[in-house]
């Protein structure tokens, strides 16, 4: 039971870490505007990860696209991993490390927004697709762990969470993702 407890006790701490970080915050909320004025400009938003971060990319791809709160239209939000026969194809022939980079070089248009989750800020695959987002104009958000990895410094907007443990980051991450989803919705939909 105590052990139970503690591990709670764990993922309410890195969340209230955030909860009392003012430039943390301000990130968030920078994001969730970057977002709105791309759908406005009728641009896309693009997500990436690998692993249980794939499954956190495609879950908020889907809240976009689909719906968080209300019945509206839907969103132009995509996870970038979803398509199995392509990123067999790319990784087979170019390498795992371009399978993203090659989609962002293929379908992405300036003004679009990419976000990468990488709980260490340096998965190979993710720093590529920001490095040819960059070439396009696209802006690039990361959410990752503590130091913020090589994203961070490749990233028009880093989200780093105070932690390095895993499980802890990628909680407070599909944290920050609901939050942003809910304002998005909130703030496209009633202006």
């Amino acid at each position: 039971m105590e052990q139970i407890k503690k591990i709670i006790q764990s993922s309410i701490d890195v969340k209230t870490s955030v909860l009392q970080d003012p430039n943390l915050l301000n990130t968030i909320n920078l994001v969730t505007e970057v977002i709105v004025a791309a759908f406005k400009s009728n641009r896309r938003v693009y997500f990436c990860g690998n692993g249980g971060s794939a499954a956190d990319a495609q879950h908020l791809a889907a809240e976009l696209t689909g719906r968080f709160y209300t019945d509206r239209k839907a969103l132009q939000a995509e996870a970038l991993h979803c398509n199995t026969s392509y990123l067999t194809a790319v990784a087979n022939d170019y390498g795992f490390d371009e399978t993203y980079a090659r989609l962002i070089e293929g379908i992405t248009q300036e003004g679009d927004v990419l976000v990468g989750l990488s709980t260490s800020g340096n998965s190979k695959n993710i720093i590529r697709a920001f490095e040819k987002a960059k070439e396009k104009n696209v802006i690039t958000v990361s959410f990752t762990g503590e130091t913020g990895g090589a994203l961070k410094h490749l990233s028009n907007y880093c989200i780093s969470v105070a932690s390095t443990d895993t499980p802890r980051i990628q909680e407070t991450h599909i944290l920050i993702g609901h939050v942003i989803c809910q304002l998005v919705e909130e703030k496209y939909f009633t202006l």
